[in-house]
Protein backbone atom coordinates (compact mmCIF):
# COMPACT_ATOMS: atom_id res chain seq x y z
CA UNK A 1 0.00 0.00 0.00
CA UNK A 2 1.47 2.97 -1.21
CA UNK A 3 1.14 6.98 -0.86
CA UNK A 4 0.76 7.10 -4.55
CA UNK A 5 -2.22 4.77 -4.33
CA UNK A 6 -3.87 6.13 -0.89
CA UNK A 7 -3.56 9.09 -3.08
CA UNK A 8 -5.78 7.91 -5.74
CA UNK A 9 -8.04 6.53 -3.79
CA UNK A 10 -8.67 10.14 -2.22
CA UNK A 11 -9.24 11.88 -5.29
CA UNK A 12 -12.02 9.07 -7.18
CA UNK A 13 -13.75 9.32 -3.66
CA UNK A 14 -14.07 12.74 -3.76
CA UNK A 15 -15.26 13.28 -6.94
CA UNK A 16 -17.61 10.65 -6.85
CA UNK A 17 -18.90 12.30 -3.48
CA UNK A 18 -18.84 15.94 -4.49
CA UNK A 19 -19.76 15.63 -8.49
CA UNK A 20 -21.54 12.09 -8.59
CA UNK A 21 -19.54 10.91 -11.52
CA UNK A 22 -20.03 7.42 -12.70
CA UNK A 23 -17.93 4.45 -12.22
CA UNK A 24 -17.16 4.97 -16.06
CA UNK A 25 -15.84 8.86 -15.76
CA UNK A 26 -14.20 8.34 -12.63
CA UNK A 27 -12.22 5.41 -14.99
CA UNK A 28 -11.28 7.75 -17.17
CA UNK A 29 -10.88 10.84 -15.84
CA UNK A 30 -8.24 9.18 -12.96
CA UNK A 31 -6.64 6.79 -15.77
CA UNK A 32 -7.68 3.46 -14.55
CA UNK A 33 -9.68 0.59 -14.65
CA UNK A 34 -13.24 0.30 -13.62
CA UNK A 35 -11.81 -2.47 -10.79
CA UNK A 36 -9.94 -0.07 -9.30
CA UNK A 37 -12.48 2.56 -9.19
CA UNK A 38 -14.99 -0.33 -7.37
CA UNK A 39 -12.46 -1.28 -4.52
CA UNK A 40 -11.34 3.09 -4.36
CA UNK A 41 -15.37 3.16 -3.70
CA UNK A 42 -15.87 0.32 -1.28
CA UNK A 43 -12.99 1.10 0.95
CA UNK A 44 -10.55 4.02 1.61
CA UNK A 45 -7.17 1.77 2.13
CA UNK A 46 -6.56 0.23 -1.09
CA UNK A 47 -6.00 -3.61 -1.33
CA UNK A 48 -2.50 -5.37 -0.42
CA UNK A 49 -0.72 -6.69 -3.66
CA UNK A 50 -1.06 -10.34 -4.08
CA UNK A 51 2.82 -11.71 -4.06
CA UNK A 52 4.28 -12.87 -7.08
CA UNK A 53 3.64 -16.48 -7.87
CA UNK A 54 6.83 -17.90 -10.03
CA UNK A 55 6.27 -20.81 -11.94
CA UNK A 56 7.72 -24.34 -10.76
CA UNK A 57 6.17 -26.85 -13.50
CA UNK A 58 8.66 -29.32 -12.31
CA UNK A 59 8.08 -29.25 -8.75
CA UNK A 60 4.06 -29.03 -9.04
CA UNK A 61 4.60 -32.07 -10.49
CA UNK A 62 6.16 -33.43 -7.54
CA UNK A 63 4.89 -31.55 -4.63
CA UNK A 64 1.85 -33.87 -3.08
CA UNK A 65 4.26 -36.88 -2.95
CA UNK A 66 6.94 -34.61 -1.23
CA UNK A 67 4.13 -33.35 1.58
CA UNK A 68 2.88 -37.46 1.55
CA UNK A 69 6.53 -38.60 2.04
CA UNK A 70 7.03 -35.83 4.65
CA UNK A 71 3.55 -36.67 6.99
CA UNK A 72 5.13 -40.75 7.26
CA UNK A 73 7.51 -38.96 9.03
CA UNK A 74 5.02 -37.80 11.70
CA UNK A 75 5.15 -40.66 14.00
CA UNK A 76 8.92 -42.05 13.07
CA UNK A 77 11.87 -41.81 15.42
CA UNK A 78 13.92 -38.37 15.34
CA UNK A 79 16.92 -40.44 14.03
CA UNK A 80 14.76 -41.97 11.06
CA UNK A 81 13.21 -39.46 9.40
CA UNK A 82 13.82 -38.81 5.79
CA UNK A 83 16.48 -36.51 4.77
CA UNK A 84 16.03 -34.04 1.71
CA UNK A 85 18.49 -36.46 -0.24
CA UNK A 86 16.47 -39.96 0.53
CA UNK A 87 13.69 -38.28 -0.56
CA UNK A 88 14.68 -36.93 -3.82
CA UNK A 89 16.15 -40.71 -4.66
CA UNK A 90 12.89 -42.17 -3.79
CA UNK A 91 11.37 -39.43 -6.14
CA UNK A 92 13.59 -41.06 -8.69
CA UNK A 93 13.35 -44.57 -8.17
CA UNK A 94 9.72 -44.48 -6.93
CA UNK A 95 7.86 -42.35 -9.49
CA UNK A 96 10.93 -41.33 -12.07
CA UNK A 97 10.44 -37.98 -11.60
CA UNK A 98 12.22 -35.07 -13.31
CA UNK A 99 13.47 -33.19 -11.14
CA UNK A 100 16.76 -31.78 -9.47
CA UNK A 101 18.33 -32.01 -5.96
CA UNK A 102 18.58 -28.27 -5.44
CA UNK A 103 14.87 -27.83 -5.63
CA UNK A 104 13.70 -30.98 -3.34
CA UNK A 105 16.08 -29.35 -0.51
CA UNK A 106 14.83 -26.09 -0.95
CA UNK A 107 11.13 -27.14 -0.84
CA UNK A 108 12.53 -29.62 2.20
CA UNK A 109 13.59 -27.01 3.97
CA UNK A 110 10.68 -24.76 4.34
CA UNK A 111 7.86 -27.98 3.84
CA UNK A 112 9.22 -29.81 6.85
CA UNK A 113 8.46 -27.68 9.81
CA UNK A 114 4.91 -27.04 8.55
CA UNK A 115 3.66 -30.21 8.41
CA UNK A 116 5.61 -31.66 11.37
CA UNK A 117 4.38 -29.04 13.45
CA UNK A 118 8.33 -28.05 14.38
CA UNK A 119 8.94 -24.27 15.42
CA UNK A 120 12.18 -22.79 15.10
CA UNK A 121 12.67 -21.93 18.07
CA UNK A 122 16.13 -22.05 17.63
CA UNK A 123 15.97 -18.76 14.78
CA UNK A 124 14.30 -16.82 17.67
CA UNK A 125 16.44 -13.91 18.91
CA UNK A 126 16.39 -12.97 22.68
CA UNK A 127 17.10 -9.34 23.83
CA UNK A 128 20.50 -9.86 26.03
CA UNK A 129 21.87 -7.98 28.81
CA UNK A 130 25.25 -7.32 29.14
CA UNK A 131 27.02 -6.46 32.23
CA UNK A 132 29.37 -3.51 32.15
CA UNK A 133 33.02 -5.00 32.72
CA UNK A 134 31.96 -8.60 31.94
CA UNK A 135 31.99 -9.74 28.28
CA UNK A 136 33.52 -8.57 25.22
CA UNK A 137 34.47 -9.70 21.57
CA UNK A 138 37.09 -9.93 19.15
CA UNK A 139 37.37 -10.72 15.27
CA UNK A 140 39.42 -10.20 12.11
CA UNK A 141 38.43 -8.72 9.28
CA UNK A 142 40.15 -8.12 5.64
CA UNK A 143 41.26 -4.46 4.61
CA UNK A 144 43.30 -2.92 1.89
CA UNK A 145 46.19 -0.60 1.88
CA UNK A 146 47.93 1.70 -0.13
CA UNK A 147 51.64 1.30 1.68
CA UNK A 148 54.67 2.75 0.65
CA UNK A 149 52.92 2.73 -2.79
CA UNK A 150 51.48 -0.63 -3.01
CA UNK A 151 48.17 -2.12 -2.71
CA UNK A 152 48.39 -4.57 0.10
CA UNK A 153 45.95 -6.85 1.51
CA UNK A 154 46.40 -6.48 5.61
CA UNK A 155 43.79 -7.82 8.40
CA UNK A 156 42.18 -5.48 10.81
CA UNK A 157 41.37 -6.65 14.43
CA UNK A 158 38.63 -5.74 16.01
CA UNK A 159 37.99 -5.59 19.99
CA UNK A 160 34.39 -4.60 21.48
CA UNK A 161 33.11 -4.09 25.03
CA UNK A 162 29.48 -5.91 24.87
CA UNK A 163 28.10 -3.42 27.51
CA UNK A 164 29.67 0.09 26.14
CA UNK A 165 30.48 -0.57 22.52
CA UNK A 166 33.68 0.86 23.17
CA UNK A 167 36.01 -0.18 20.61
CA UNK A 168 39.83 -0.90 19.59
CA UNK A 169 41.18 -1.36 15.94
CA UNK A 170 44.94 -2.57 15.04
CA UNK A 171 45.92 -3.69 11.08
CA UNK A 172 48.45 -6.41 11.05
CA UNK A 173 50.40 -7.78 7.74
CA UNK A 174 49.26 -11.31 9.11
CA UNK A 175 46.30 -13.10 11.35
CA UNK A 176 48.70 -15.19 12.68
CA UNK A 177 48.74 -15.95 16.35
CA UNK A 178 51.34 -13.16 17.23
CA UNK A 179 48.95 -10.87 15.56
CA UNK A 180 46.11 -12.20 17.60
CA UNK A 181 48.26 -11.90 21.26
CA UNK A 182 49.07 -8.77 20.27
CA UNK A 183 45.92 -6.63 19.27
CA UNK A 184 44.37 -8.71 23.02
CA UNK A 185 47.15 -6.52 24.45
CA UNK A 186 46.97 -3.49 22.75
CA UNK A 187 42.91 -3.66 23.33
CA UNK A 188 43.76 -4.44 26.80
CA UNK A 189 45.84 -1.69 27.86
CA UNK A 190 43.81 0.57 25.81
CA UNK A 191 40.67 0.10 27.71
CA UNK A 192 42.06 -0.23 31.05
CA UNK A 193 41.94 -4.00 31.84
CA UNK A 194 40.52 -7.50 30.87
CA UNK A 195 36.44 -8.57 30.99
CA UNK A 196 35.75 -10.86 34.54
CA UNK A 197 33.67 -12.68 32.12
CA UNK A 198 33.96 -14.18 28.45
CA UNK A 199 34.98 -13.14 25.31
CA UNK A 200 33.30 -14.26 22.79
CA UNK A 201 34.81 -15.49 19.39
CA UNK A 202 34.76 -17.45 16.11
CA UNK A 203 36.72 -20.62 15.48
CA UNK A 204 39.83 -18.86 14.41
CA UNK A 205 42.80 -21.14 13.82
CA UNK A 206 45.30 -19.14 15.95
CA UNK A 207 43.12 -19.69 19.21
CA UNK A 208 41.34 -23.19 17.95
CA UNK A 209 43.05 -25.99 16.57
CA UNK A 210 40.31 -28.68 16.55
CA UNK A 211 36.39 -27.69 16.52
CA UNK A 212 34.72 -30.94 18.55
CA UNK A 213 31.28 -31.37 18.91
CA UNK A 214 29.16 -28.54 20.94
CA UNK A 215 30.76 -25.64 22.26
CA UNK A 216 34.13 -27.90 23.39
CA UNK A 217 37.49 -26.70 21.60
CA UNK A 218 40.90 -28.00 21.69
CA UNK A 219 42.66 -25.18 21.70
CA UNK A 220 46.13 -24.09 20.93
CA UNK A 221 49.05 -24.39 23.83
CA UNK A 222 50.54 -20.62 23.17
CA UNK A 223 46.63 -19.25 23.27
CA UNK A 224 46.02 -21.57 26.20
CA UNK A 225 48.85 -20.03 28.47
CA UNK A 226 48.21 -16.77 26.85
CA UNK A 227 44.01 -16.66 28.44
CA UNK A 228 45.66 -18.32 31.93
CA UNK A 229 47.92 -15.59 31.98
CA UNK A 230 44.72 -12.53 31.75
CA UNK A 231 42.69 -14.30 33.54
CA UNK A 232 39.39 -14.62 31.08
CA UNK A 233 37.01 -17.26 29.53
CA UNK A 234 36.68 -17.58 26.24
CA UNK A 235 33.21 -18.44 23.89
CA UNK A 236 33.16 -20.15 20.66
CA UNK A 237 30.60 -19.57 18.17
CA UNK A 238 28.80 -22.18 15.96
CA UNK A 239 30.76 -22.59 12.74
CA UNK A 240 29.53 -20.89 10.16
CA UNK A 241 26.75 -18.84 8.91
CA UNK A 242 24.77 -19.89 12.00
CA UNK A 243 27.23 -18.38 14.83
CA UNK A 244 27.17 -15.20 13.38
CA UNK A 245 24.42 -13.77 15.79
CA UNK A 246 25.65 -14.76 18.76
CA UNK A 247 28.66 -11.84 18.43
CA UNK A 248 26.52 -9.73 16.34
CA UNK A 249 28.06 -6.44 18.02
CA UNK A 250 31.99 -6.90 16.57
CA UNK A 251 30.33 -8.21 13.45
CA UNK A 252 28.93 -4.94 12.68
CA UNK A 253 31.62 -3.38 13.99
CA UNK A 254 33.65 -4.80 11.79
CA UNK A 255 32.16 -3.03 8.83
CA UNK A 256 31.14 0.16 10.45
CA UNK A 257 34.59 0.98 11.40
CA UNK A 258 35.78 -0.39 7.78
CA UNK A 259 33.18 1.62 5.82
CA UNK A 260 33.62 4.77 8.01
CA UNK A 261 37.60 5.44 8.15
CA UNK A 262 39.02 2.73 6.00
CA UNK A 263 36.85 4.36 3.16
CA UNK A 264 39.03 5.00 0.66
CA UNK A 265 41.84 2.95 0.67
CA UNK A 266 44.83 4.44 3.13
CA UNK A 267 47.73 5.74 1.83
CA UNK A 268 50.42 4.96 4.56
CA UNK A 269 54.22 4.52 4.67
CA UNK A 270 53.86 1.87 7.08
CA UNK A 271 51.51 0.05 9.21
CA UNK A 272 52.73 1.95 12.73
CA UNK A 273 51.56 5.54 10.84
CA UNK A 274 47.95 3.67 10.34
CA UNK A 275 47.74 2.38 13.41
CA UNK A 276 48.42 5.76 15.07
CA UNK A 277 45.84 7.00 13.09
CA UNK A 278 43.60 4.42 14.22
CA UNK A 279 44.04 5.43 17.71
CA UNK A 280 43.04 8.66 16.93
CA UNK A 281 39.62 7.33 14.67
CA UNK A 282 38.95 4.81 17.90
CA UNK A 283 39.06 8.42 20.35
CA UNK A 284 36.81 10.25 17.74
CA UNK A 285 34.54 7.68 17.69
CA UNK A 286 33.23 7.38 21.71
CA UNK A 287 31.15 10.64 20.62
CA UNK A 288 28.75 8.55 18.92
CA UNK A 289 25.72 6.32 20.39
CA UNK A 290 24.62 3.01 19.38
CA UNK A 291 21.37 2.60 18.00
CA UNK A 292 18.67 3.88 20.13
CA UNK A 293 20.94 4.56 23.61
CA UNK A 294 20.38 8.10 24.81
CA UNK A 295 23.65 7.99 26.07
CA UNK A 296 27.26 8.29 24.21
CA UNK A 297 30.12 5.53 24.18
CA UNK A 298 32.05 7.43 26.55
CA UNK A 299 29.15 7.62 28.55
CA UNK A 300 28.88 4.34 28.94
CA UNK A 301 32.56 3.36 28.74
CA UNK A 302 33.45 5.01 32.43
CA UNK A 303 31.30 2.27 33.35
CA UNK A 304 32.83 -0.67 31.71
CA UNK A 305 36.27 0.64 32.26
CA UNK A 306 35.30 0.61 36.36
CA UNK A 307 34.12 -2.71 36.13
CA UNK A 308 37.40 -4.10 34.08
CA UNK A 309 39.44 -6.60 35.77
CA UNK A 310 43.10 -5.07 36.62
CA UNK A 311 46.29 -5.93 34.24
CA UNK A 312 49.12 -8.67 35.61
CA UNK A 313 51.95 -7.19 36.48
CA UNK A 314 53.87 -8.97 33.98
CA UNK A 315 53.40 -8.42 30.19
CA UNK A 316 52.91 -11.19 28.20
CA UNK A 317 55.13 -11.28 25.50
CA UNK A 318 53.10 -12.14 22.06
CA UNK A 319 55.98 -12.47 19.68
CA UNK A 320 56.98 -16.53 18.73
CA UNK A 321 59.83 -17.26 20.16
CA UNK A 322 62.43 -19.47 17.64
CA UNK A 323 65.81 -20.18 17.47
CA UNK A 324 67.41 -19.97 13.97
CA UNK A 325 70.73 -20.31 13.03
CA UNK A 326 72.45 -17.54 11.37
CA UNK A 327 74.59 -18.00 8.38
CA UNK A 328 77.77 -17.21 6.81
CA UNK A 329 76.04 -14.01 5.27
CA UNK A 330 75.00 -12.90 8.54
CA UNK A 331 71.54 -13.84 7.59
CA UNK A 332 68.94 -15.97 10.07
CA UNK A 333 65.68 -17.57 8.24
CA UNK A 334 62.29 -17.18 9.48
CA UNK A 335 58.65 -17.79 7.74
CA UNK A 336 60.89 -17.57 4.33
CA UNK A 337 62.18 -14.45 4.91
CA UNK A 338 65.96 -13.39 6.23
CA UNK A 339 66.83 -11.00 8.50
CA UNK A 340 70.30 -9.44 8.86
CA UNK A 341 72.05 -9.52 12.55
CA UNK A 342 75.82 -8.40 13.23
CA UNK A 343 78.86 -10.49 11.82
CA UNK A 344 80.04 -11.28 15.12
CA UNK A 345 77.29 -14.04 15.31
CA UNK A 346 77.76 -15.91 12.70
CA UNK A 347 77.44 -19.92 13.25
CA UNK A 348 75.35 -19.10 16.49
CA UNK A 349 71.91 -19.83 17.29
CA UNK A 350 70.12 -16.48 18.16
CA UNK A 351 66.57 -16.32 20.00
CA UNK A 352 63.97 -14.66 18.00
CA UNK A 353 60.90 -13.12 18.93
CA UNK A 354 58.36 -13.23 15.82
CA UNK A 355 55.41 -10.44 16.42
CA UNK A 356 52.66 -8.97 14.09
CA UNK A 357 54.61 -6.13 13.22
CA UNK A 358 58.26 -6.84 13.78
CA UNK A 359 61.21 -9.49 14.74
CA UNK A 360 63.37 -8.69 17.71
CA UNK A 361 66.68 -11.38 17.99
CA UNK A 362 68.21 -11.33 21.07
CA UNK A 363 71.65 -12.84 22.07
CA UNK A 364 70.71 -13.96 25.53
CA UNK A 365 69.00 -11.50 27.29
CA UNK A 366 70.61 -8.48 24.94
CA UNK A 367 68.81 -7.64 22.01
CA UNK A 368 71.24 -7.33 18.81
CA UNK A 369 68.76 -6.86 16.22
CA UNK A 370 65.56 -5.38 15.22
CA UNK A 371 63.39 -5.52 11.92
CA UNK A 372 59.97 -4.94 10.55
CA UNK A 373 58.53 -8.28 9.65
CA UNK A 374 59.20 -9.55 6.49
CA UNK A 375 55.64 -10.94 4.77
CA UNK A 376 56.98 -11.52 1.26
CA UNK A 377 57.86 -14.95 0.87
CA UNK A 378 61.85 -14.96 0.41
CA UNK A 379 61.70 -11.28 1.27
CA UNK A 380 65.07 -10.18 2.91
CA UNK A 381 65.36 -7.04 5.93
CA UNK A 382 69.09 -5.82 6.06
CA UNK A 383 71.06 -3.29 8.26
CA UNK A 384 74.30 -1.84 6.93
CA UNK A 385 75.47 -1.17 10.38
CA UNK A 386 75.26 -5.29 10.90
CA UNK A 387 78.33 -5.52 8.18
CA UNK A 388 80.66 -2.36 9.17
CA UNK A 389 83.24 -4.52 11.14
CA UNK A 390 83.84 -6.94 8.24
CA UNK A 391 83.47 -4.42 5.12
CA UNK A 392 86.39 -2.77 7.14
CA UNK A 393 88.61 -5.93 6.12
CA UNK A 394 86.74 -6.02 3.29
CA UNK A 395 86.12 -2.19 1.94
CA UNK A 396 86.04 -3.38 -1.91
CA UNK A 397 82.54 -5.23 -1.11
CA UNK A 398 80.77 -2.17 -0.08
CA UNK A 399 79.80 -0.85 -3.86
CA UNK A 400 78.29 -3.50 -4.86
CA UNK A 401 76.47 -4.69 -1.54
CA UNK A 402 72.63 -5.72 -1.25
CA UNK A 403 72.96 -3.87 2.01
CA UNK A 404 74.21 -0.78 0.78
CA UNK A 405 71.28 -0.37 -1.80
CA UNK A 406 68.99 -1.20 1.23
CA UNK A 407 70.72 1.37 3.18
CA UNK A 408 69.83 3.90 0.27
CA UNK A 409 66.46 2.64 0.28
CA UNK A 410 65.62 3.28 3.47
CA UNK A 411 67.37 6.59 3.48
CA UNK A 412 69.92 5.47 5.99
CA UNK A 413 72.53 6.24 3.39
CA UNK A 414 72.22 10.02 2.83
CA UNK A 415 73.36 12.36 0.64
CA UNK A 416 76.03 13.79 2.90
CA UNK A 417 77.44 10.22 3.23
CA UNK A 418 77.38 9.32 -0.48
CA UNK A 419 79.30 13.40 -0.52
CA UNK A 420 82.36 12.45 2.02
CA UNK A 421 82.55 9.29 0.08
CA UNK A 422 82.94 10.27 -2.90
CA UNK A 423 85.58 12.78 -1.88
CA UNK A 424 87.02 10.33 0.35
CA UNK A 425 87.83 7.81 -2.48
CA UNK A 426 88.96 10.87 -4.78
CA UNK A 427 91.86 12.09 -2.11
CA UNK A 428 92.88 8.34 -0.45
CA UNK A 429 91.68 5.64 -2.78
CA UNK A 430 89.17 3.30 -3.32
CA UNK A 431 90.26 1.48 -0.37
CA UNK A 432 90.89 4.03 2.53
CA UNK A 433 87.94 6.43 1.61
CA UNK A 434 86.27 3.66 2.04
CA UNK A 435 87.59 2.63 5.31
CA UNK A 436 87.31 6.56 6.03
CA UNK A 437 83.53 6.14 5.68
CA UNK A 438 83.10 3.06 7.19
CA UNK A 439 84.51 4.79 10.24
CA UNK A 440 81.73 8.12 9.79
CA UNK A 441 78.91 5.16 9.89
CA UNK A 442 80.48 3.51 13.41
CA UNK A 443 79.89 6.82 14.78
CA UNK A 444 76.31 6.61 14.06
CA UNK A 445 75.84 3.55 17.28
CA UNK A 446 77.08 5.97 19.78
CA UNK A 447 76.25 9.70 18.19
CA UNK A 448 72.50 10.66 17.29
CA UNK A 449 72.17 10.53 13.13
CA UNK A 450 71.58 14.16 12.90
CA UNK A 451 74.64 15.35 14.95
CA UNK A 452 76.67 12.86 12.72
CA UNK A 453 75.47 14.32 9.43
CA UNK A 454 76.30 17.63 10.56
CA UNK A 455 79.68 16.65 11.39
CA UNK A 456 80.20 15.20 7.96
CA UNK A 457 78.91 18.93 6.64
CA UNK A 458 81.25 20.73 8.54
CA UNK A 459 84.22 18.58 7.67
CA UNK A 460 83.18 18.55 4.07
CA UNK A 461 83.35 22.37 4.52
CA UNK A 462 86.43 23.04 4.68
CA UNK A 463 87.41 20.00 2.74
CA UNK A 464 88.21 17.41 4.88
CA UNK A 465 87.73 13.75 4.24
CA UNK A 466 88.82 12.71 7.85
CA UNK A 467 86.65 10.41 9.92
CA UNK A 468 88.34 11.94 13.26
CA UNK A 469 87.70 15.59 12.14
CA UNK A 470 83.62 14.22 11.39
CA UNK A 471 83.75 12.99 15.20
CA UNK A 472 85.02 16.17 16.67
CA UNK A 473 82.32 18.17 14.95
CA UNK A 474 79.89 15.28 15.48
CA UNK A 475 80.70 15.46 18.96
CA UNK A 476 80.48 19.00 19.38
CA UNK A 477 77.07 19.20 18.01
CA UNK A 478 75.81 16.82 19.84
CA UNK A 479 77.16 18.38 23.48
CA UNK A 480 76.14 21.82 22.16
CA UNK A 481 72.49 20.83 21.52
CA UNK A 482 72.59 18.26 24.78
CA UNK A 483 73.22 21.46 26.95
CA UNK A 484 70.32 23.35 25.07
CA UNK A 485 67.65 21.35 24.41
CA UNK A 486 66.13 24.59 22.62
CA UNK A 487 69.14 24.81 20.30
CA UNK A 488 68.52 22.89 17.37
CA UNK A 489 71.17 20.98 14.76
CA UNK A 490 70.41 23.79 12.46
CA UNK A 491 71.27 26.34 14.62
CA UNK A 492 74.63 24.52 15.59
CA UNK A 493 75.75 23.89 11.83
CA UNK A 494 75.83 27.67 12.34
CA UNK A 495 78.20 28.49 15.21
CA UNK A 496 82.13 28.54 13.98
CA UNK A 497 83.64 25.29 12.81
CA UNK A 498 86.66 23.78 12.65
CA UNK A 499 89.44 25.45 10.42
CA UNK A 500 91.43 24.09 7.15
CA UNK A 501 94.97 24.57 7.86
CA UNK A 502 95.35 24.62 4.19
CA UNK A 503 93.44 27.45 4.28
CA UNK A 504 95.44 28.79 7.19
CA UNK A 505 98.71 27.79 5.08
CA UNK A 506 97.82 29.78 1.59
CA UNK A 507 96.08 32.62 2.89
CA UNK A 508 97.83 35.88 3.88
CA UNK A 509 99.50 35.42 7.50
CA UNK A 510 97.78 38.78 8.51
CA UNK A 511 94.04 38.00 7.22
CA UNK A 512 91.74 36.16 9.32
CA UNK A 513 90.66 32.80 7.55
CA UNK A 514 87.16 31.25 8.37
CA UNK A 515 87.17 33.80 12.23
CA UNK A 516 90.38 32.64 13.44
CA UNK A 517 91.98 35.04 14.64
CA UNK A 518 95.66 36.12 14.50
CA UNK A 519 97.64 33.44 16.23
CA UNK A 520 100.06 35.47 18.61
CA UNK A 521 101.71 33.00 20.35
CA UNK A 522 105.62 32.18 20.01
CA UNK A 523 107.14 30.01 17.70
CA UNK A 524 107.91 26.80 19.30
CA UNK A 525 111.72 26.11 20.69
CA UNK A 526 113.88 23.15 21.97
CA UNK A 527 116.32 25.35 24.25
CA UNK A 528 114.47 23.89 27.49
CA UNK A 529 115.65 20.79 26.03
CA UNK A 530 119.16 21.44 25.59
CA UNK A 531 119.27 22.70 29.10
CA UNK A 532 118.16 19.79 30.46
CA UNK A 533 120.86 18.36 28.17
CA UNK A 534 123.47 20.60 29.43
CA UNK A 535 122.60 19.87 33.45
CA UNK A 536 122.21 15.89 32.56
CA UNK A 537 126.11 16.23 31.21
CA UNK A 538 127.64 18.21 33.92
CA UNK A 539 126.15 15.35 36.71
CA UNK A 540 127.89 12.60 34.72
CA UNK A 541 130.84 14.76 34.84
CA UNK A 542 130.58 14.93 39.09
CA UNK A 543 130.44 10.96 39.45
CA UNK A 544 133.42 9.19 39.84
CA UNK A 545 134.18 6.47 37.32
CA UNK A 546 134.84 3.20 38.60
CA UNK A 547 138.45 3.03 37.88
CA UNK A 548 139.35 6.48 39.69
CA UNK A 549 137.35 4.79 42.92
CA UNK A 550 139.33 1.81 42.75
CA UNK A 551 142.57 3.96 42.32
CA UNK A 552 141.94 5.81 45.48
Amino acid sequence: MGLVRVELFARIRRDARIEGLSIRELARRHGVHRRTVRQALESAKPPGRKPRQQAAPKLDAVRDLIDGMLQQDIDAPRKQRQTATRIWHRLLDEHAAQVGYPTVRDYVRVRRPEILGIVPIAKAMVPQLHLPGAEAEVDFGEVWVILAGVKTKCFMFAYRLSHSGRAVHRVYPTQALEAFLEGHIDAFEETGGVPTGQIKYDNLSPAVSTVLSGRARVETARWALFRSHYGFDAFYCEPGVDGAHEKGGIEGEVGRFRRTWLSPMPVVDSLAELNARIRDWDLRDENRRIGQKITTVAHDYLIDRDALRSLPRARFDPGLELYPMVDRSGLLTVRQAKYSVPVRFIGRRLRVSLRASELVVFDGRAQVARHERVTVRYGQSVELDHYLEVLKFKPGALAGSSVLASARTACAFTTEHEAFWAESRKVNGDASGTRELIDVLLLHRTLPDRAVLAGIRAALTVGSVLADVVAIEARRAAAIALEDSDTSFAVVEELPKVVSLTQRRLADPAAVIAGLPNDTRPLPSVAGYDELLTKRSAKQAAVPTSEEVSGA
